[in-house]
């Protein structure tokens, strides 16, 4: 099967390397451009990007799949594309343009969780289920119908990047099957069924803790934004980053917000019982045991704000 994959961030490589592995002829690979990152903001390629010129393929680097990008892809001649977190739309004619169309991985359980964050907003839900489906890609967002399914147990203490990356390696060979079925003619994609939910893509706001929530709220947050875009609460109106926090046995109920030490970890409130700071990032510094942090502000209790 002559094959264009379109895919840019790490959780994406899975699939491209599986597709390899399987016996499948790659013939392209689009990714976005370089992006510049850290300090120094280094023009950098993009994890796809990387792992396609390892695998010696050809690479369309491209911020959006218009005109020139369908006018690159469809002169390799393709019967299918598939997609992984590219970060664009495929329309048409792109979308038409190989024989079989193209198919995507998406991290929910189809039509749950439609959308550009899947994973983080089912995290962010409290959902105890989530999954993965491989899907044929429709004009309409994630709703054409799906040729596999995998239900997975959302982890109790994971993050969402962390959680994304077992999803990513679970999917990669599923989709590798569903490609060999398409080109055996034995594959057989079913309508999706039940009420559908939106995943909107997440904004830097939506880090932002509420500490009047319950302790099973506010944790579902946090694990659902890191790492990006990221949770954060106000001390004296500073941005704080809570790169990790854990459940906390302290038989004490400070108030929503409050922070204080009780033996040697740094407690604070919510609506009911308190959560345990573990790691976290002041503004301007590095990422730090949540205990040195409070060592170093040298004081008893501090309100953070919601």
């Amino acid at each position: 099967m002559r094959i264009a994959f379109a895919g840019t961030p790490a959780v994406a490589v899975p699939t491209l390397q599986a597709l390899v592995a399987a016996g499948h002829d790659v013939a392209v690979v689009i990714t976005r451009p370089d992006a510049p990152l850290g300090r120094k903001r280094v023009l950098t390629p993009s994890p796809v990007a990387v792992a396609a010129e390892a695998l010696g393929i050809p690479v369309v680097k491209a911020a959006r799949l218009d005109d020139e990008a369908t006018a690159a892809i469809v002169g390799f001649d393709v019967e299918l594309g598939v997609i992984v977190a590219y970060g664009g739309l495929v329309r048409e004619p792109l979308l038409s343009a190989p024989t079989h169309g193209w198919i995507n991985l998406h991290f929910s359980l189809l039509p749950l969780w439609r959308g550009a964050a899947p994973v983080q907003r089912s995290m962010m839900a409290g959902d105890a289920v989530t999954g993965i489906a491989v899907f044929q890609l429709v004009a309409a967002l994630d709703a054409g119908d799906i040729f596999a399914s995998h239900e997975v147990p959302v982890p109790d203490d994971a993050t969402a990047g962390e959680f994304l990356d077992e999803l990513a390696v679970l999917g990669a060979p599923i989709v590798a099957g569903v490609v060999s079925d398409i080109e055996a003619g034995t594959a057989l994609a079913v309508p999706q069924k039940g009420e559908a939910s939106v995943a909107a893509k997440l904004e830097r706001e939506d880090g932002r803790i509420n500490w009047n929530q319950s302790a099973a709220a506010v944790y579902a947050q946090l694990r659902g934004v890191t790492p990006e875009p990221g949770a954060f609460t106000t001390i004296a109106g500073t941005p704080l980053k809570v790169l990790r926090a854990a459940r906390s046995d302290s038989e004490k109920r400070p108030a929503p917000g409050e922070i204080y030490l009780d033996g040697k970890a740094v407690v604070i409130g919510t609506a009911d019982v308190p959560l345990h700071l573990v790691t976290v990032q002041p503004t301007g510094k590095a990422a730090m045991p949540a205990a040195d942090w409070w060592r170093g502000l040298r004081t008893e209790s501090l309100k953070a704000g919601s």
